[in-house]
Formats: structure tokens, sequence, C-alpha cells
């Protein structure tokens, strides 16, 4: 067991500023395991979603190890592709872009914020929880864990805005129709006054790892540009799941 739990860290120990990405064989030579071994590991570890494969049958560390210290947003080669894009976002709209994820409670944490000067200031930090119901990003991440709305109780619903979806079944009829429409939104239902648009980001297992969105003022965001900010938040999603490995099919 301790030899085991030994190779899992030596194995995530590889992953560097100056080498985020490695192949199985790379990771074996570097510590003198049969590939084999290293290959049974690495599996466990993305199924766990401490690494995640890319495009080029490379791994780099995963969302999970958010939890360990916000990694993997600053690793170089993700952080430089994604944040470029959600700074165009913030300088075409007037609002503030959030990417997070699900933590092991199955709350959401937000790991990435980027905010337009000239936009109402919203009161989220990196590293800040939020229930999953009541916003566009956590709905995003519950619409991809049903057996998480199943856990909920009329209780777990607390009203946080004038729209707050307070009934089990009514989440769940929202659930259906973000999984159709592939984005969430969210019109005054966690913060008074405030609109969301989100989008998943996929791993290239196609699980929604995570989520960005866009919020700003309802009036602005319900604005005529709306349906042109829907499209431009999930081109961007899309963007950074392609970085991840994400094939989308034609």
């Amino acid at each position: 067991m301790i030899a085991s739990v030994r190779k899992v860290a030596q194995i995530l120990n590889c992953f560097t500023e100056d080498e985020p990405a490695l192949r199985n064989l790379d990771i074996a030579q570097k510590l003198d395991m049969s590939t084999s071994t290293v290959y049974r590991i690495v599996q466990t570890l993305c199924s766990e979603g401490m690494l995640i494969k890319d495009s080029n049958n490379r791994y780099r560390l995963g969302w999970k190890l958010l939890e360990l210290g916000n990694m993997v947003m600053y690793q170089k080669d993700i952080y430089n592709e994604a944040v470029p894009r959600i700074e165009e976002l913030t300088r075409r709209f007037k609002g503030t872009v959030h990417i997070g994820m699900l933590d092991e409670n199955g709350d959401f944490i937000f790991v990435l914020k980027v905010a337009s000067r000239d936009t109402v200031q919203i009161p989220t930090s990196i590293g800040d929880r939020r229930p999953t119901y009541c916003f566009s990003t956590g709905k995003i991440l519950l619409s991809s864990h049903p057996s998480l709305v199943e856990k909920l109780t009329p209780q777990d619903l607390l009203k946080r805005g004038p729209n707050t979806i307070q009934t089990v079944e009514g989440l769940r009829i929202e659930m259906d129709q973000v999984r159709n429409n592939g984005f969430a939104l969210s019109n005054n239902e966690n913060e008074f006054g405030v609109y969301g648009i989100a989008a998943p980001i996929r791993s290239y297992s196609g699980k929604n790892v995570a989520a960005l969105n866009m919020v700003g003022p309802i009036s602005y965001i319900e604005g005529n540009e709306k349906k042109t900010m829907i499209r431009n938040v999930m081109s961007v999603a899309n963007s950074i799941s392609k970085d991840l490995g994400y094939i989308f099919e034609d």
C-alpha cells in the first residue's frame, strides 16, 4: 500500500512548470519504472481527475489537484491559452468571467476570475465556494451529475435571489434544458440584479470538468447582444476544452 502511494506521488511530481506535459514513456524513463506499471497508475489517476490526457496523448496535471493548490489553471500552457481568450471576452463585453469546478462535496469552487474594467463589481473571489443550484456555472456541472440532483431536498434549495429554483422537480426540468441547450442561464437567482451565462469545459474524455461563465447586470446581459454573448461564452469554453484534448465532432 505504501509503495503504491509512493509511486503515485512520484508520478505526480514528474510534472513541472518546465515539463507540464509528459508521455507514458517519459514518466517511465524518469522514474525507472516499467511502462505497464506507469500506464496502470496513470489511467487510475486520469479516472480520478488528477491527470488529464491531451490530444497529443500526453498527460497533464488534472482539475482535482486544484484542491491541493490551484495548480491546473496556472500550468503554463493551459493558463496562457485560457486567459487571453477570457480577457478578450471582458474587453468585448462589460462582464465578469469565472471558471470553476466541483469540489469533493459537490459544491462549486471558483478557480479563475477576470473582470471588465467597466462592469459592476461581483463579490466573488478565487477559492470561494457556492451551492450549485442557483447560478449558471453551478448548473452546468450539476447537469452532468444527476446523482447530485437526486441528493438534494427542498430544504437544501435555499432562496438566494428573487428567482431561485426551490423545488427538486423544477431543478430537474432546468437540468434537462441545460443539457439540451449546451449552456446555462441564471437570472436573478443568486445575486440580486445579476444575470449569468455559462458553458461547459470538457476534458479529453468528454466529461464536464469545469464551467465558464460571464455575469453582469440583468439589463445589460438581456439586451440586444444576449445571443451574441451566449455564442461567445460557448466558443471560449469550447476552445479551452480543445486545449484539454477534447475533440468536437464535425
